[in-house]
Protein backbone atom coordinates (compact mmCIF):
# COMPACT_ATOMS: atom_id res chain seq x y z
CA UNK A 1 0.00 0.00 0.00
CA UNK A 2 3.00 2.13 0.62
CA UNK A 3 6.04 1.84 -0.36
CA UNK A 4 9.49 3.76 0.62
CA UNK A 5 12.35 3.40 -1.87
CA UNK A 6 16.14 4.85 -0.95
CA UNK A 7 14.86 7.18 1.44
CA UNK A 8 18.02 9.54 2.14
CA UNK A 9 17.93 12.60 4.26
CA UNK A 10 20.21 14.95 5.95
CA UNK A 11 20.27 17.79 8.35
CA UNK A 12 23.49 19.77 8.01
CA UNK A 13 26.48 17.45 8.76
CA UNK A 14 23.91 14.43 10.02
CA UNK A 15 22.70 11.57 7.65
CA UNK A 16 19.64 10.91 9.13
CA UNK A 17 18.25 8.65 6.87
CA UNK A 18 20.21 6.07 5.00
CA UNK A 19 18.97 4.39 1.88
CA UNK A 20 15.99 3.49 3.76
CA UNK A 21 13.20 0.50 2.08
CA UNK A 22 10.31 -0.10 3.83
CA UNK A 23 7.18 -1.25 2.90
CA UNK A 24 3.42 -1.26 4.70
CA UNK A 25 0.78 -3.30 3.69
CA UNK A 26 -2.94 -2.51 4.24
CA UNK A 27 -4.02 -3.69 7.09
CA UNK A 28 -0.88 -3.94 8.89
CA UNK A 29 0.20 -2.49 12.58
CA UNK A 30 3.63 -2.04 12.12
CA UNK A 31 6.00 -0.30 14.79
CA UNK A 32 9.01 1.52 14.50
CA UNK A 33 11.96 1.08 17.54
CA UNK A 34 14.68 2.42 18.11
CA UNK A 35 16.73 5.01 20.18
CA UNK A 36 16.40 8.29 20.18
CA UNK A 37 17.98 10.06 16.91
CA UNK A 38 17.75 6.63 14.79
CA UNK A 39 15.58 8.76 12.26
CA UNK A 40 12.13 7.30 13.81
CA UNK A 41 10.38 9.93 13.26
CA UNK A 42 12.22 11.46 10.18
CA UNK A 43 11.15 8.77 7.77
CA UNK A 44 7.22 8.62 9.23
CA UNK A 45 7.59 12.46 8.74
CA UNK A 46 8.40 11.81 4.60
CA UNK A 47 6.48 8.61 4.28
CA UNK A 48 3.24 10.96 5.85
CA UNK A 49 4.17 14.10 3.27
CA UNK A 50 5.14 16.51 5.89
CA UNK A 51 8.81 16.43 5.09
CA UNK A 52 10.55 15.55 1.88
CA UNK A 53 13.31 13.38 1.21
CA UNK A 54 17.28 14.36 -0.21
CA UNK A 55 16.90 11.38 -2.34
CA UNK A 56 14.32 8.02 -2.61
CA UNK A 57 10.80 7.93 -3.64
CA UNK A 58 7.79 7.04 -1.44
CA UNK A 59 4.66 5.87 -3.09
CA UNK A 60 1.09 5.11 -1.69
CA UNK A 61 -1.19 3.09 -3.83
CA UNK A 62 0.24 3.83 -7.24
CA UNK A 63 0.78 7.74 -6.46
CA UNK A 64 4.34 8.72 -6.23
CA UNK A 65 4.54 11.56 -3.82
CA UNK A 66 7.97 12.64 -3.95
CA UNK A 67 7.83 15.54 -6.56
CA UNK A 68 4.07 16.19 -6.33
CA UNK A 69 3.44 20.09 -5.62
CA UNK A 70 2.85 21.46 -2.24
CA UNK A 71 -0.82 22.02 -2.78
CA UNK A 72 -1.41 18.48 -4.38
CA UNK A 73 0.89 17.02 -1.42
CA UNK A 74 -1.73 18.83 1.02
CA UNK A 75 -5.09 17.50 -0.87
CA UNK A 76 -3.66 14.07 -0.99
CA UNK A 77 -2.52 14.01 2.75
CA UNK A 78 -5.62 15.02 3.85
CA UNK A 79 -7.37 12.93 2.03
CA UNK A 80 -5.61 9.49 2.51
CA UNK A 81 -3.32 10.09 5.46
CA UNK A 82 -4.08 10.64 9.25
CA UNK A 83 -1.83 11.58 12.20
CA UNK A 84 -1.48 11.14 15.75
CA UNK A 85 0.83 12.99 17.19
CA UNK A 86 2.39 12.77 21.64
CA UNK A 87 1.03 16.00 22.29
CA UNK A 88 -2.44 16.12 20.38
CA UNK A 89 -2.28 19.13 18.45
CA UNK A 90 -5.71 19.85 19.24
CA UNK A 91 -6.83 23.53 18.28
CA UNK A 92 -7.65 25.14 22.11
CA UNK A 93 -10.46 27.52 20.94
CA UNK A 94 -12.66 24.71 19.04
CA UNK A 95 -14.46 22.29 20.91
CA UNK A 96 -13.88 18.05 20.87
CA UNK A 97 -16.26 17.41 17.40
CA UNK A 98 -14.78 20.99 15.95
CA UNK A 99 -11.26 19.66 16.47
CA UNK A 100 -12.37 16.40 14.82
CA UNK A 101 -14.44 17.80 11.95
CA UNK A 102 -11.87 20.57 10.71
CA UNK A 103 -9.80 17.78 8.14
CA UNK A 104 -13.02 16.88 7.04
CA UNK A 105 -14.35 20.49 6.50
CA UNK A 106 -10.89 21.23 4.35
CA UNK A 107 -11.59 18.43 2.44
CA UNK A 108 -15.05 20.27 0.95
CA UNK A 109 -17.57 17.02 2.71
CA UNK A 110 -20.87 18.54 3.31
CA UNK A 111 -21.37 20.65 7.24
CA UNK A 112 -23.45 18.00 7.95
CA UNK A 113 -22.00 14.63 7.12
CA UNK A 114 -19.22 15.62 8.70
CA UNK A 115 -20.46 16.55 11.88
CA UNK A 116 -22.38 13.10 11.80
CA UNK A 117 -18.93 10.95 11.12
CA UNK A 118 -17.86 13.02 13.79
CA UNK A 119 -20.39 12.37 16.08
CA UNK A 120 -20.13 8.69 15.31
CA UNK A 121 -16.27 8.75 15.72
CA UNK A 122 -16.78 9.99 19.00
CA UNK A 123 -19.47 8.37 20.51
CA UNK A 124 -17.19 5.09 19.31
CA UNK A 125 -14.70 5.90 20.98
CA UNK A 126 -16.67 6.71 24.39
CA UNK A 127 -16.70 10.61 24.01
CA UNK A 128 -20.08 11.27 22.87
CA UNK A 129 -20.73 13.26 26.51
CA UNK A 130 -17.61 15.16 26.22
CA UNK A 131 -18.63 16.81 21.98
CA UNK A 132 -18.95 20.20 23.39
CA UNK A 133 -16.04 20.52 25.44
CA UNK A 134 -12.25 22.25 24.58
CA UNK A 135 -9.40 20.36 24.85
CA UNK A 136 -8.28 22.37 28.30
CA UNK A 137 -11.83 20.28 29.62
CA UNK A 138 -10.56 16.99 29.03
CA UNK A 139 -8.37 14.32 30.30
CA UNK A 140 -4.95 13.28 28.60
CA UNK A 141 -6.25 10.55 27.52
CA UNK A 142 -9.74 12.13 25.89
CA UNK A 143 -7.32 14.38 24.47
CA UNK A 144 -5.88 11.87 22.85
CA UNK A 145 -8.85 9.68 21.69
CA UNK A 146 -10.14 13.10 19.85
CA UNK A 147 -6.98 13.26 18.00
CA UNK A 148 -7.65 9.82 17.01
CA UNK A 149 -11.03 10.46 15.87
CA UNK A 150 -9.26 13.91 14.16
CA UNK A 151 -7.34 11.06 12.25
CA UNK A 152 -9.78 9.34 10.64
CA UNK A 153 -12.27 11.56 10.16
CA UNK A 154 -11.72 11.45 6.18
CA UNK A 155 -11.27 7.60 6.51
CA UNK A 156 -7.71 7.25 5.42
CA UNK A 157 -5.42 4.82 3.78
CA UNK A 158 -3.46 5.42 6.33
CA UNK A 159 -2.43 6.66 9.86
CA UNK A 160 0.83 7.64 11.09
CA UNK A 161 1.40 8.04 14.89
CA UNK A 162 4.23 9.63 16.22
CA UNK A 163 5.00 8.51 19.72
CA UNK A 164 1.23 8.41 20.68
CA UNK A 165 1.66 6.76 23.85
CA UNK A 166 4.13 9.51 24.73
CA UNK A 167 2.54 11.85 27.15
CA UNK A 168 -0.05 8.99 28.61
CA UNK A 169 0.26 7.07 32.25
CA UNK A 170 0.10 3.58 31.98
CA UNK A 171 -3.79 2.66 32.09
CA UNK A 172 -4.40 5.44 29.29
CA UNK A 173 -1.74 4.03 27.13
CA UNK A 174 -2.93 0.65 27.51
CA UNK A 175 -6.35 1.90 26.14
CA UNK A 176 -4.96 3.89 23.63
CA UNK A 177 -3.38 0.56 22.31
CA UNK A 178 -6.20 -1.71 22.70
CA UNK A 179 -7.97 0.93 20.33
CA UNK A 180 -5.92 0.67 17.43
CA UNK A 181 -6.31 -2.94 17.08
CA UNK A 182 -9.80 -2.35 17.70
CA UNK A 183 -10.22 0.16 14.67
CA UNK A 184 -7.73 -2.36 12.59
CA UNK A 185 -10.23 -5.38 13.87
CA UNK A 186 -13.47 -3.37 12.64
CA UNK A 187 -12.33 -0.89 9.18
CA UNK A 188 -9.05 -2.46 8.42
CA UNK A 189 -7.04 0.32 9.35
CA UNK A 190 -3.48 0.45 8.35
CA UNK A 191 -1.28 1.89 11.66
CA UNK A 192 2.71 2.77 11.01
CA UNK A 193 3.68 3.64 14.40
CA UNK A 194 6.78 5.26 16.01
CA UNK A 195 6.93 4.66 19.81
CA UNK A 196 9.03 3.25 22.38
CA UNK A 197 6.57 1.77 24.43
CA UNK A 198 7.98 -1.89 24.24
CA UNK A 199 3.82 -3.08 24.52
CA UNK A 200 2.68 -1.60 21.86
CA UNK A 201 5.34 -2.73 19.70
CA UNK A 202 4.95 -6.11 20.76
CA UNK A 203 1.41 -6.37 19.82
CA UNK A 204 2.09 -5.09 16.46
CA UNK A 205 2.33 -7.31 13.28
CA UNK A 206 5.46 -6.09 12.53
CA UNK A 207 8.54 -4.38 14.15
CA UNK A 208 11.21 -2.63 12.38
CA UNK A 209 14.33 -1.51 14.42
CA UNK A 210 16.21 1.29 13.74
CA UNK A 211 19.58 2.67 14.75
CA UNK A 212 21.80 5.19 13.25
CA UNK A 213 19.42 6.13 9.89
CA UNK A 214 18.55 2.38 8.71
CA UNK A 215 16.56 -0.48 9.26
CA UNK A 216 18.66 -2.69 10.86
CA UNK A 217 16.23 -5.46 11.43
CA UNK A 218 12.30 -7.05 11.69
Amino acid sequence: MITGKNIQKRFGTVQVLKKVDITINKGEVVAIVGPSGSGKSTLLHILGTLDKPDSGSVEMNGTTLTGLSAKKLAQFRNKHIGFVFQFHHLLPEFSALENVCIPGWLAGTKKADVETRAKELLQMLGLSHRLENKPNQLSGGEQQRVAVARALINNPDIVFADEPTGNLDTANAQDLHELFFDLRKKFNQTFLIVTHNEELAKQSDRVLHMRDGEIVEN
